[in-house]
């Protein structure tokens, strides 16, 4: 097995092993991370209902930096402001933090801070 296939299986085991522990409610919905070599991706889930109550992500207009990157931290943190914006908006105050197997560092600890100054409590 080659060491890409290694990094992919060893992150979807820690995705499994996390996602049996972080459910998301009603009153306190997931706020689930995802990453690509590219972009951010940033969704408020409840997942008794299985429904998506709020999204960002570093596709849309205004959140690339200055350089129109978007597979940096700056836009990262311009995705985390976003989603705590939008869920602030919404009534949403609490939430679980998600990380999806990634590691809490870079782009994912970005946007968990910017969710933060933005008003959400994990």
């Amino acid at each position: 097995m080659s060491a890409e296939k290694d990094r992919k299986l060893g992150r979807l085991k820690r995705h499994i092993r996390l996602r049996q522990r972080v459910r998301g409610t009603s009153q306190r919905p997931r706020l689930c991370v995802t990453k690509t070599l590219n972009h951010m991706y940033a969704q408020v889930i409840d997942d008794e209902l299985g429904h998506t109550l709020v999204a960002a992500c570093s596709r849309e207009a205004g959140i690339a930096d200055e350089n129109g990157r978007t597979g940096n931290v700056q836009a990262a943190g311009k995705v985390g402001e976003a989603i705590g914006r939008r869920a602030v908006e919404k009534g949403i105050s609490e939430v679980v933090f998600d990380r999806s197997g990634w590691p809490y560092h870079g782009r994912v600890k970005a946007v968990a801070e910017a969710a933060r100054e933005a008003g959400l409590k994990f």
